[in-house]
């Protein structure tokens, strides 16, 4: 029964093991979409990290591919722009939005293990300090996109947990 429930959580990532916090996450049937494939995710809480984060690897087939590709070789302005859009929520569609922006967001390029990666960072504006990085590698195999990517605190650990989901992809 214990090896049946195995398999919904995918095979982890190898640099973040269990044994340093991480915990993989249950991936088996929650993904319904079409053209995605949630291959693993792991993430390391508060309680059991010095730091925080979250890793994983997904692919992409036919259109969702294509899509995702697009977005990921769009121009760093456009691709910012994205990313500090806040989510759809009707809302906040009502309210109009009140005052300066309350995070500055900045996306850059960077290659690690011979693949293209984006590196999305987040960071308040006030006196908090608080920040967020996402990093993202992604590669055609075969028919499919995978994306690896992670995020942390910081812009070094989000990568290095990016390069760590990308080698056990």
């Amino acid at each position: 029964m214990l090896a049946a429930c195995a398999a919904q959580f995918g095979v982890g990532i190898a640099e973040l093991p269990a044994s340093q916090g991480w915990q993989p996450l249950p991936i088996g049937t929650w993904v319904l979409n079409d053209g995605l494939e949630a291959r693993t995710m792991v993430f390391c809480p508060r309680d059991a990290c010095v730091k925080q984060g979250f890793a994983s690897v997904i692919a992409f087939s036919g259109r969702q591919a294509a899509r995702m590709e697009q977005a990921l070789k769009a121009d760093p302005a456009s691709l910012a722009r994205l990313f500090s859009k806040p989510p759809a929520d009707d809302r906040r569609s009502r309210q109009k939005a009140k005052g300066p922006p309350r995070s500055t967001t900045t996306v850059s390029r960077f290659e690690a293990e011979g693949v293209a990666g984006i590196l999305v960072e987040i960071r308040a504006r006030d006196a908090s300090g608080k920040s967020a990085t996402t990093a993202i590698l992604h590669g055609r195999e075969q028919d499919r996109l995978v994306v690896a990517l992670a995020v942390a605190e910081d812009a070094e650990a989000a990568r290095r947990d990016a390069v760590a989901a990308w080698r056990s992809r």
